[in-house]
């Protein structure tokens, strides 16, 4: 079969000839339909990450969908499945390649009608953008949402899953007008763009005086102390990734005076269920048409070419 592999940490994968995986105890095997490129994929090859040196070589891809090459006791052979793994986080192998080998339990059945490539696109990246409005943020219908980070798949996501969750008003946050274009086509009621040079003070005034319930930040940095700055007293702020910073420049009196609520979110706090579930439902709006994303198919021949390429790649056979 043909596999990206990793052989030089912070190197870009090379599409090499590999055995067809076989296999375990207490395994299924999968023929891969999609899998995407995603951040944590790169972090892991980097080998910087709090994960360590993966161990080389290895096939990347920390998630993907594929149709079970066998039966199993539950399921025939041919069944959709979405599948998620520890590739470079932990040894063993990925979904960017032909073939995988997939533990049970990081396995998900999929719907009929449900778009492979698309799934891949969204994937844990919409799971986190629904957790943080519904679990982390608790949003209430008819309250504002304020999106950082909207030209992402996670900010993407968390503007059309805000209005699917009840939003009453959706603010979209982007550094680029084709990302905030994007953001109104999707379903924001207003954008605003970060622009180079930005400051705390100049963003906080573009933001303008609507008072924000919850804001989705993907980006933390002087977004999110901006955003911070936006919301009513007892509001909330999500944050799940540092796109725009490690730090977030915010004074005590901001926080005390309005009661404000920061959070931290990572996926890695989901048990099994739980993340089965909120991807069934990400994807059960996909299949609706009430959520998408932009991506890009890329043949598995091409990982090493796309690699770092900008936007959502999805890798297909």
């Amino acid at each position: 079969m043909r596999a990206a592999e990793i052989r030089t940490a912070g190197g870009a994968p090379v599409v090499a000839d590999r055995p067809v995986p076989e296999p375990g105890a207490g395994e299924v095997a999968v023929s891969v339909t999609a899998a995407p490129i995603t951040p944590l994929d790169l972090l892991c090859a980097s080998g910087t990450s709090y994960f360590g040196l993966p161990e080389l070589p290895y096939v990347p891809g920390v998630q993907g969908v594929g149709v079970l090459t066998r039966p199993t006791p539950t399921e025939p052979a041919g069944t959709a499945v979405w599948f998620a793994t520890t590739a470079g986080m932990r040894p063993g192998d990925g979904s960017m390649a032909e073939h995988a080998v997939v533990a049970p339990a990081d396995l998900v059945v999929l719907p009929s009608g449900a778009d492979h490539a698309l799934v891949a696109a969204l994937g844990l990246s919409a799971v986190a953008a629904w957790m943080c409005l519904t679990w982390k943020g608790n949003l209430v219908a008819g309250e504002t949402v304020l999106v950082l980070g909207a030209g992402g798949v996670v900010g993407q996501s968390a503007v059309q899953l805000a209005r699917v969750a009840g939003a009453g008003h959706v603010i979209a946050c982007a550094r680029s007008e084709a990302a905030l274009e994007r953001a109104r086509r999707l379903g924001a009621d207003s954008v605003v763009r970060f622009a180079p040079g930005d400051d705390v003070e100049r963003l906080t005034r573009r933001l303008g005086d609507t008072p924000v319930d919850l804001v989705i930040d993907p980006v933390s940095g002087i977004p999110a102390a901006a955003a911070l700055r936006t919301l009513r007293p007892g509001g909330r702020l999500v944050n799940l990734g540092s796109a725009a910073g490690d730090e977030v420049p915010v004074s005590s009196a901001v926080l005390r005076s309005r009661s404000l609520h920061i959070h931290g979110y990572t996926n890695n706090e989901l048990d099994t269920g739980r993340r089965r579930e909120a991807l069934l439902t990400v994807v059960g709006h996909a299949i609706t048409g009430a959520l998408t994303v932009d991506y890009e198919r890329v043949p598995l021949l091409d990982a090493g070419a796309a690699w770092t390429r900008p936007g959502r790649i999805v890798l297909v056979p």
